[in-house]
């Protein structure tokens, strides 16, 4: 068995973390103040942020002594590509925490055998992500107007995602109690200047991007437009978001048939949490929704998307695919939600955190740990496959539930 390197120096710190939370406090430590502060930030109090974590730990599971499966698999189709666990990359924006970013990503992903989500307010573009990882789903924002839109959709298309992911649960809240992190407009001789204070303790950080030869982008590049125009920036973006507006049921449909005509591969709506929403997602001809509170971004006060998925799998779920995003920090938490009702999970701070830590390595040993967490739990369980998984596996405190948009009968 070949030594590991890091044993050479018995000093040096151990590069492989065991846990999701040591990856999120690899991060800490590594990253600026502000970096850092736009991971774990959710808006106004951070009611949400918070809840989707801990309604987690309410659920319970009923392990069996005796009788376990000695194999085991987690292989699933999430809109009809092959994944080796139930874990997707979930899209998010300006991965600037470190000098691949998405990229690396992506790369991690197809190397554990799972689908990337790509945002179109990320930092690299859809082609060097797609080359990246062929099985990689591309986020839009509903931003501009639809000529604008179908140009996006069209340069997607043009290098062969595999489906559409439209984000709609979004409102960018800016009312933190702790207060923003500073993101600046652009990095730039000046801002380098004035932010030094905040980042120029963070050696290692800096090194990374020194080495690589850039500088952290706060870019989109995928928004750029079609005349060949510059790419905004993120607070650019952010202005076209404001000037949109919001989108209807009827939006959703035609987003959806556009999407179909030109590529014909599959669109997913995320941002779901209500049942009587999930229902109209189904008449607006979706392939499949994320229950999902924006990781607690978006509106505060939502319930955590543990409690919301359920009612709307059980609702649904015979029509559609169910995904989960928000919360998922272990294994076991994936097991509770495809337990619940979801194809699989996408997670969001989990990957970004080993991203922080250890780049693309970082991002396939938080995946590994969550197959590993999946795997223990199946084996206590005794069931050989997450397929086998229901809700009578779990210990559901009563009320744990929540059936938004049900109407009392």
């Amino acid at each position: 068995m070949t030594r590991p390197a890091w044993l050479e120096n018995p000093w040096k710190q151990n590069p492989w973390f065991e846990s999701v939370a040591v990856a999120q406090e690899r991060a800490r430590k590594r990253l600026p103040k502000p970096v850092y502060g736009a991971l774990v930030a959710g808006s106004e109090r951070g009611q949400t942020i918070a809840e989707n974590e801990a309604a987690f730990r309410e659920l319970g599971v009923a392990p069996h002594v005796a009788g376990q499966h000695s194999k085991r698999s987690m292989e699933t189709t999430v809109l009809g590509e092959q994944v080796s666990l139930p874990v997707i990359i979930s899209p998010t924006g300006v991965q600037a925490v470190h000098p691949d970013g998405e990229v690396a990503v992506a790369r991690a992903a197809a190397a554990r055998g799972t689908i990337m989500g790509l945002s179109n307010f990320a930092s690299k573009p859809v082609e060097e992500v797609v080359a990246a990882n062929p099985a990689t789903l591309f986020q839009m924002y509903w931003t501009g107007d639809r000529d604008v839109m179908v140009h996006r959709m069209e340069r997607a298309h043009a290098v062969g995602v595999k489906g559409l992911i439209a984000t709609l649960d979004w409102s960018f809240s800016i009312g933190r109690d702790w207060g923003s992190p500073e993101i600046p407009e652009k990095v730039d001789l000046k801002t380098a200047v004035r932010m030094a204070p905040k980042v120029g303790t963070k050696l290692r950080w800096m090194k990374q991007f020194a080495k690589a030869g850039v500088i952290p982008d706060l870019t989109a590049p995928n928004l750029a437009p079609a005349d060949g125009g510059a790419a905004p920036t993120f607070f650019g973006a952010y202005y076209e978001w404001m000037n949109t507006p919001p989108p209807s049921w009827e939006d959703v449909a035609w987003i959806r048939q556009t999407w179909a005509e030109l590529s014909g591969t599959p669109f997913m709506l995320k941002g779901v949490c209500r049942v009587d929403d999930a229902k109209r997602a189904v008449d607006a001809g979706v392939d499949a929704i994320s229950v999902s509170n924006h990781g607690g971004n978006n509106l505060d006060g939502t319930p955590a998307s543990i409690r919301c998925l359920h009612p709307i799998a059980t609702a649904v779920g015979d029509e559609i695919e169910v995904l989960l995003d928000g919360g998922v920090r272990r294994g076991s938490d994936v097991v509770k939600a495809v337990a619940l009702g979801a194809r699989a999970v996408m997670i969001g701070r989990a990957y970004l955190w080993g991203l922080a830590a250890n780049g693309q390595t970082g991002v396939e040993n938080v995946l590994d740990v969550l197959r590993m967490g999946i795997d223990s739990a199946l084996l206590g369980l005794g069931v050989s496959s997450t397929d086998e998984l229901t809700p009578e596996h779990l210990l559901v405190p009563d009320g744990f539930h929540r059936a938004l948009g049900v109407r009392p009968n």
